[in-house]
């Protein structure tokens, strides 16, 4: 039943819209989630973004309200038509997020929504990898993603979404911290942190804890 549900969710814009819009009222609706990444960022004029797993462009319409150099890079052909034909001023790029096709430190701000819960464990660390290598010193990884909910009220709809429209891997992610990975590989909560001093990016919780949103700085030195 879910492996069907999913399957329709993606062959189907119109019902993975549907299930968004739902989801995301816990957050105040739609436009806010598809924001909430992006909230207190401070880019520089004429930024970089890359908006990574970027599916249809339902995020990436946001960033290019930010700049206009926006790129999206997404493995599904599909998606990316679609994406194309809704944020036409974006550059899209077909590809892997665990072997981008860019240069070293070309973006100022990787973001994706809602994408590394589809990652296995392995494949997640790779693509933490790469978003570093492709991030300019001083970038930073902006982030939306499940969290584990610290009000248990949260849970049985969490619960029941992730049976119905995910995979295992949303549940390995739950019980990832995330924070601490990320630190793993260099990020830190703020770019101008001092050589051996670089504290571990903070979550900030949402939806009784059942998301978290993520800012990942590289360091500047």
């Amino acid at each position: 039943m879910a492996t069907i549900l999913r399957d329709w969710s993606y062959r189907y814009p119109w019902l993975y819209d549907a299930i968004a819009s739902v989801s995301a009222i816990a957050v105040g609706g739609t436009d806010r989630f598809r924001q909430l990444a992006l909230q207190d960022l401070d880019l520089p004029p004429e930024a970089t973004v890359l908006d990574l797993c970027c599916g249809g462009g339902q995020a990436t319409r946001y960033l290019t309200a930010l700049t206009p150099n926006v790129f999206g890079l997404d493995a599904s052909p599909k998606a990316l038509r679609r994406a194309i034909h809704h944020v036409p001023q974006a550059t899209f790029v077909e590809g892997w997020a665990e072997r981008m096709p860019f240069e070293d430190e070309q973006f100022d701000l990787v973001h994706t929504s809602a994408a590394l819960h589809e990652m296995e464990p392995n494949q997640l660390r790779q693509i933490i990898k790469e978003v570093y290598r492709v991030l300019k010193p001083g970038g930073v990884f902006a982030l939306v993603d499940f969290h584990a909910p610290q009000n248990p009220l949260f849970m049985p709809a969490l619960a029941v979404f992730l049976l119905l429209f995910e995979t295992e891997t949303s549940w390995q992610l739950l019980r990832t911290d995330l924070p601490a990975l990320l630190a793993d590989f260099q990020f830190q909560n703020a770019p101008d942190a001092k050589a051996g001093d670089r504290p571990v990016p903070q979550a900030i919780l949402y939806a009784g804890g059942s998301l978290q949103v993520i800012h990942a700085y590289k360091p500047l030195t």
